[in-house]
């Protein structure tokens, strides 16, 4: 059995969440250098410039973009670890420390409705799973306002089939236009029910960006999406252009036999997550 003290956790997820404002991953660097260059005029200006913002954010330690998010952090607990305390309340006091510490903007309000800031960005969404053996993973992914609230989740029906999944998924980028700060990393959840469609479409976010899914449906359906959702030439900040989606991750689940429960989780050009193992 492996102890982790919780104001280990705390130090862990403060650090987290510094990190992941501030570091781009080195992967969404190469495809945005990648884009860039096969891009030219304004799109490829864009790009220019996000990179070079993403490059000085790393060098001047600071966030690469002024909404630090409300922290999503995802869990798995294996069934060997005990964790001495509260992990809830671990992960909420590191990201209070960190959004403190980091100076980064606190963006979370108390009650959807009185809209009063609680003042450290807590509390984070936190979502836990457990597996087996003895480590603790912790993933830290602050989601800015700009690409969540440029979302969506619609409950076809099967009959509706591939061809409503795709209208839907390339409705919403159209819709969404320039306001999520494309060019995106799309992820697609499609199947479970209302919440668990969402749920899978986010975790899709944090496949590293040249991952392709092993199920041959998904694999197909992501090649697809990307293609038509270039084809859209909506461009880096919805200017215009060749890449307005940089990926797109397409996740599956059993569902119902009435139900075909699709949700669109979009990201926007600062695809931003950190991850450790305790």
């Amino acid at each position: 059995m492996k102890i982790i003290e919780p104001e280990t956790i705390t130090k862990e997820v403060s650090r987290l969440c510094i990190e992941a404002a501030t570091y781009i991953e080195n992967d969404v660097l190469s495809c945005l250098r990648k884009a860039m260059n096969n891009e030219e005029g304004l799109s490829k200006e864009i790009l220019s410039q996000i990179i070079e913002n993403d490059e000085l954010a790393a060098k001047e330690n600071v966030p690469m973009c002024q909404d630090t998010g409300i922290t999503v952090v995802f869990v798995e607990i294996g069934n060997e670890v005990h964790i001495n305390g509260d992990i809830y309340d671990a992960i909420n006091k590191g990201i209070s420390d960190g959004y403190t510490k980091g100076y980064l903007r606190k963006s979370v309000v108390k009650s959807p409705l009185n809209r009063v800031n609680t003042k450290d960005n807590t509390p984070g969404i936190i979502h836990v799973k457990f597996t087996l053996g003895d480590k603790l993973k912790i993933t830290i992914c602050p989601k800015g306002a700009g690409s969540e609230n440029m979302s969506k989740v619609k409950m076809l029906v099967p009959a509706d089939g591939i061809d409503e999944i795709k209208k839907f998924v390339l409705d919403t980028v159209k819709e969404a236009g320039g306001r999520p700060c494309p060019p995106l990393v799309v992820g697609v959840g499609i199947g479970g029910d209302i919440e668990k469609a969402g749920l899978i479409a986010k975790e899709a976010l944090l496949r590293p960006i040249d991952d392709e899914s092993s199920d041959p449906d998904a694999n197909k359906l992501e090649k697809e999406l990307y293609k038509e959702l270039n084809d859209l030439r909506v461009g880096p900040m919805g200017l215009g252009g060749k890449t307005t989606a940089l990926a797109v991750k397409v996740n599956l689940y059993p569902c119902h036999i009435a139900s075909l429960p699709v949700a669109v989780n979009i990201q926007c050009h600062a695809s931003r997550h950190k991850v450790v193992i305790l």
